[in-house]
């Protein structure tokens, strides 16, 4: 629940108590998540395969790497990881520009403001988009420079990290439905009572 990327950038742009209380929040809802599934007695809710896995030995190839093998191993997984999140980067940051020179700042305050109803609407509206924590941070900061509750904002960066479309796709292969849906329950949940926490306090 707690990105990295978001905590330095949450960090760099709103300071340290604002980041502080995210990563407290993300931690508290990773932690309950995890002991209300484990309360649920849900082990039977994992593939099948994934029990069939067993731990073995590492290749012996691998203990004879090279420190100029590991250099090249540490570049070739750099260009991996960019190369698969720069789109989302790239959109992230045209997302927020048009956030900025085309919607009126009114109908963020509007929507995204403190009222009742607009954290769990950005919860479910955050799930069919996708992008990691890099490509929402501009839309984060043009959401709140139009005048959106940052509770309501941090909800909905928080459900499209969490509780994408895609991640439950990804998650499906490994979990059975049944547990995918009691985990977005759990996650939704906690992701919206965090929005309600910073807009109370902020």
């Amino acid at each position: 629940m707690v990105n990295e990327i978001a905590l330095a950038l949450l960090l760099a742009m709103f300071g340290w108590k604002i980041a502080l209380l995210y990563m407290t929040t993300g931690l508290v809802i990773a932690i309950s998540t995890g002991l209300v599934i484990s309360h649920l007695k849900m082990e039977r809710q994992v593939e099948d395969w994934v029990y069939e896995i067993r731990m073995g030995q590492a290749p012996a190839h691998l203990h004879t790497l090279t420190w100029m093998d590991r250099i090249d191993y540490g570049f070739h997984q750099v260009r991996e990881i960019v190369g698969r999140v720069w789109i989302y980067i790239i959109l992230g940051i045209g997302a927020g520009a048009a956030i900025h020179g085309y919607i009126p700042a009114g109908m963020m305050a509007e929507y995204m403001g403190k009222t009742w109803w607009s954290v769990p609407a950005v919860v479910l509206f955050g799930v069919p988009w996708y992008s990691n924590a890099a490509g929402v941070i501009p839309i984060v900061e043009a959401l709140m420079g139009k005048g959106a509750a940052l509770g309501t904002t941090l909800a909905f960066m928080m459900s499209i990290i969490a509780i994408s479309f895609p991640e439950v796709v990804i998650l499906r292969k490994v979990l059975k439905p049944r547990l995918i849906a009691v985990f977005i329950g759990v996650v939704a949940v906690g992701i919206t009572i965090v929005g309600y926490l910073f807009n109370a306090v902020l």
